[in-house]
């Protein structure tokens, strides 16, 4: 029985252990993403996001620090330089494990490990819950007031458009309605002279039959 066992040895010596962990904490740096088992990623975890915290500061005694731990120029440059300019607003929590299928050959749970602000599609995802989050706030209020703005500017403007047509309209029609009793008037002679003149014609006729 294992009493007090604080960390995962992972059944390797401590020299071995940490010789495991510092190449796998360069090969994450440098690749943002790798494949490993799942206890080798919680270890790596562990291990690596304290140096990235510690890369926040650029300074030579923080630089030296990391340096011990993962013992590579070229990822200690890229680790300061690229990563913590990256992660300057993240407080911890920089590395994201996903499990895997189980491996084929001694069935060892597999899991992929990689930096969170390197993964383009959990950051799409994590800026749309944003967005909806602020939409349930004070959105509902916000629409209200420019609808009923826009409703009553709406409203304002079918006045303005409709109160020059109307009084177009009315006058055209009290002319027309003025205009129509003279026009009856002026044709009132014209038609009794075309309904007297067949009776003058018929009255001339039988006049002359008579005199006949």
């Amino acid at each position: 029985m294992r009493h007090g066992k604080k960390i995962n040895h992972l059944g390797r010596t401590d020299s071995h252990r940490k010789a495991l962990l510092s190449n796998m904490a360069v090969s994450l740096i440098k690749h943002k993403r790798i494949t490993t088992t799942l206890a080798k990623a919680k270890a790596l975890r562990t291990y690596v996001e304290p140096l990235i915290t510690k890369s926040k500061s650029d300074t030579t005694h923080s630089r030296r620090t990391v340096f011990s731990y993962v013992k590579d120029k070229e990822a200690v440059t890229i680790l300061f330089r690229e990563i913590s300019e990256k992660v300057a607003n993240r407080p911890g929590g920089y590395t994201r494990i996903i499990k895997l299928a189980n491996r084929p050959g001694d069935n060892a749970e597999i899991a992929l490990i990689e930096l969170v602000d390197y993964n383009e599609i959990y950051a799409q995802g994590e800026a749309k819950v944003e967005k909806k989050t602020t939409r349930r706030r004070g959105a509902k209020k916000k629409s209200a007031a420019p609808a009923g703005e826009n409703t009553e500017q709406e409203a304002a403007s079918v006045e303005e458009t409709t109160a020059p047509a109307n009084e177009t309209v009315v006058p055209a029609a009290v002319a027309e309605a003025e205009a129509a009793p003279e026009e009856a008037e002026a044709a009132a002679p014209e038609a009794e002279a075309k309904e007297k003149a067949p009776k003058k014609k018929a009255k001339a006729k039988e006049s002359k039959e008579e005199e006949e």
